[in-house]
């Protein structure tokens, strides 16, 4: 490994140069730094200023470069000097001369202390080379592969899943569990219009989709076929499956999740007659008894000319299903043309809460409307009871006229919901340490869904990805987007890795948790933080890393207490030697309080730029640290900065609960629940526990940054500078 030759290079653009104390800076970054090159360009994003660091890297031999000018977010794709030169960016400009608010402080009578600003910057390109100095060039982890995917459930979603992936080269694995292919969607009598102008019902696609897969010579099709265990990680997964009652093991890459939905359970709706009211049925029956061209009272076999239908059956309600099902208005409105189908003078009536039809399908609504025998109102269900003849009474009230009514029909229908497969049992039987389901599937109402605007179809689960009514309540059109959707993250996913690169949400991070296993005392609490089961272990609970499930976080080297966790660009003893590199003023009164931020790379930083571009000012006495994610903070970084004198500590990262925003889930609820031990480790300093806090922002609340910092160095203010200041 070649030594440590570390450049430093300022740019003096972007009025970074006529409001810095160049000569002060560079003198004190010089002497106590001692970079082997250190040069001020005026413009070092332009082609010149390129060029000077190239030159220096060719000629003079450095490996580690400096950039302190803008954020890292801006220009992330113009440093590049080659792969075996590691550049850091200081964030002089956004954290430091665009944000500065000049403190009233007398002029200082210490040498060595600067102008607040010119401390700042200095402080920055300091904790800059203390980052370069000991990070590690990353290399990628070598591991034998394979590429294939495999799609469980072989509905609509799993078909075009599987043959989306297959038609860019891949080999697919399509495992369903039936004997057939097509899901519900091949128990259709029709199906929903998908063309202009939107007004009939159509007769299903689900056998020419079917037909496809079958055809196409990289999709192996496993029927009757169940799922036994999962094992290994995403480029290496172990697969059992059960088929005509023999194990076999499949070495698959990545898989997509489309197993689907099954209908709410009627029994419970016994308050509407299912169960008690023999012509009674669901949408499910219904749909059956047309396709079976059987559309006949359940309870004597006569035809049906008339029918109701109940939207939103146990559905939108705190006692049943507390979502919409997303197409049951539409099946309703196909449906009651089956009803239509009996004949001239058959009746079809829907009830409704809300009619939700969105964009073009309002066209099949207006159609609805416009036949004679379809009767629509929104209204609430007064009473259901039996009548003669086995017909069935629907009185309703609260309806559009005002007017309470019943009708008497000969079949009463009740559009219930979905119900993802996963939410009752481990569809996918996980050999995780962590277990066999999905965790958190309460978050989203049991189905395998995610924040779609952080990660869309990803599982708490690396390389696994869910789409169609597993995910969420969906209509076919929306399933055909969903599973290209999966599809893709499937590839993504074997291509990432592949390269030996994380997948998301540090898309690219050749990185990865390395262990000293020497120092281990098997605590398990990596193991069982980790908010993505990367993390396995034995016997005796010594945790066994499976590097392509892992997403870079950093959750377990902040759970760790002996700090035996690192990657090679993010350790403890890397942050603590950049908190180490900030100059702490001993007398306050001259040179101002220290506060130390460490800073969410995800939400957090990207709204301190977002507010700096706006020129929101904040305290010169803060210096922000980015780091990966709070689950990575680790206590001893809060030991290292209150020991130095540092007077307090804000943790600042995303939103956490129900609403979470964390990129990596629960980093940011981890750290909360950390904050206990960080007070017993300021209680064994003797130092106020307030002293240290954490905030919550998303990135959209940038403009709330200068009030929060404020506010906390105010608060700090009160308790006085840190006793260990000076020492």
């Amino acid at each position: 490994m070649a030594d440590t030759k570390v450049g430093v290079y300022i740019c003096t653009g972007c009025e970074i140069g006529e409001n810095v104390n160049m000569e002060k800076v560079t003198e004190y970054v010089d002497e106590e730094s001692s970079p082997a090159v250190l040069k001020q360009v005026p413009f070092l994003c332009g082609k010149e200023g390129l060029s000077e660091i190239q030159k220096d890297v060719e000629g003079e031999g450095i490996n580690r470069v400096c950039v302190a000018a803008c954020s890292p977010r801006v220009m992330w794709d113009v440093f590049e000097f080659g792969p075996d030169v590691v550049v850091d960016r200081a964030n002089i400009r956004e954290l430091a001369v665009w944000s500065y608010n000049a403190p009233d402080l007398p002029e200082p009578e210490e040498e060595e202390l600067a102008d607040p600003l010119s401390m700042m910057v200095r402080d920055y390109i300091r904790m800059s080379v203390a980052k370069l100095e000991r990070t590690n060039k990353p290399e990628a982890e070598p591991m034998d592969l394979t590429k294939t995917i495999m799609v469980l459930g072989g509905g609509f979603t799993g078909l075009t899943a599987a043959l989306n992936a297959a038609n860019t080269g891949y080999d697919v694995v399509l495992v369903e569990k039936e004997d057939q292919l097509g899901g519900f969607a091949a128990k259709m009598y029709k199906q929903t219009p998908t063309k202009h102008p939107y007004h009939d019902a159509e007769p299903p696609t689900i056998a020419e989709l079917i037909s496809q897969v079958e055809g196409n010579d990289k999709i192996k099709v496993m029927t009757k076929t169940q799922l036994e265990l999962i094992k290994g990680a995403p480029g290496k997964f172990r697969v059992t499956v059960k088929n005509n009652g023999e194990d076999q093991e499949l070495k698959i890459g990545s898989l997509v999740l489309a197993t689907g939905w099954k209908p709410y359970d009627a029994s419970k709706l016994d308050s509407l007659g299912y169960g008690k009211i023999k012509n009674v049925v669901t949408n499910i029956e219904l749909e059956t008894m047309a396709k079976d061209q059987k559309m006949v009272r359940p309870s004597d076999g006569q035809p049906v000319q008339t029918a109701a239908f109940i939207q939103c059956a146990g559905q939108r309600d705190a006692e049943h299903l507390s979502y919409c099902s997303s197409v049951c208005c539409m099946g309703s409105l196909k449906q009651a043309g089956y009803v239509r189908e009996q004949g001239d003078d058959a009746k079809a009536y829907i009830f409704y809460k809300d009619m939700r039809t969105p964009g073009v399908f309002e066209n099949y609504y207006r159609a609805a409307q416009d036949d004679p025998g379809i009767f629509l109102t929104k209204s609430e269900i007064q009473e259901i009871t039996e009548g003669e003849d086995g017909k069935v009474i629907v009185k309703v009230t609260d309806t559009l006229l005002g007017e309470d009514f019943e009708v008497e029909v000969d079949l009463l229908v009740l559009a219930t919901g979905m119900v993802p497969t996963i939410s009752d049992e481990p569809v996918l039987k996980l050999g995780y340490r962590q277990g066999e389901q999905i965790p958190d599937l309460d978050l989203f109402d049991g189905f395998a869904d995610s924040n779609y605007i952080c990660f869309p179809y990803e599982t708490r689960r690396t390389g696994i990805y869910a789409a169609g009514c597993v995910r969420q309540p969906m209509s076919m059109g929306t399933a055909k987007d969903d599973a290209a959707g999966a599809a893709l993250k499937s590839i993504q996913c074997l291509e990432s890795i592949n390269r030996g690169v994380a997948v998301h949400p540090r898309a690219g991070d050749p990185t990865y948790p390395k262990f000293n296993m020497v120092r281990c005392t098997q605590c398990k609490r990596c193991t069982e933080e980790c908010p993505f089961g990367a993390l396995d272990d034995d016997e005796k609970g010594t945790p066994e890393p499976n590097t392509t499930r892992c997403r870079r976080c950093g959750t377990c080297m902040g759970a760790c207490p002996e700090r035996v966790i690192s990657f090679d660009t993010y350790s403890v003893s890397m942050l603590n030697e950049m908190i180490a590199s900030v100059q702490v003023p001993e007398d306050e009164e001259e040179g101002g309080y220290r506060m130390l931020v460490l800073v969410c790379e995800n939400d957090a930083y990207p709204a301190l730029d977002m507010a700096a571009m706006r020129k929101k000012k904040w305290s010169s006495y803060v210096r922000f640290i980015p780091i990966r994610c709070l689950g990575s903070v680790n206590t001893q970084w809060i030991a290292e900065a209150m020991s130095k004198g540092m007077d307090g500590v804000l943790l600042l990262g995303c939103k956490y609960g129900d609403d979470y925003q964390c990129h990596f889930i629960k980093g940011s609820e981890l750290c909360n629940k950390r904050m206990d031990n960080i007070g017993e480790t300021l209680e064994r300093l003797q130092v106020e526990a307030e002293r240290v806090q954490q905030k919550q922002i998303s990135i959209d609340e940038y403009d709330k940054i200068p009030q929060i910092i404020d506010d906390f160095i105010e608060e700090v203010e009160g308790y006085g500078p840190n006793p260990y200041k000076g020492f």
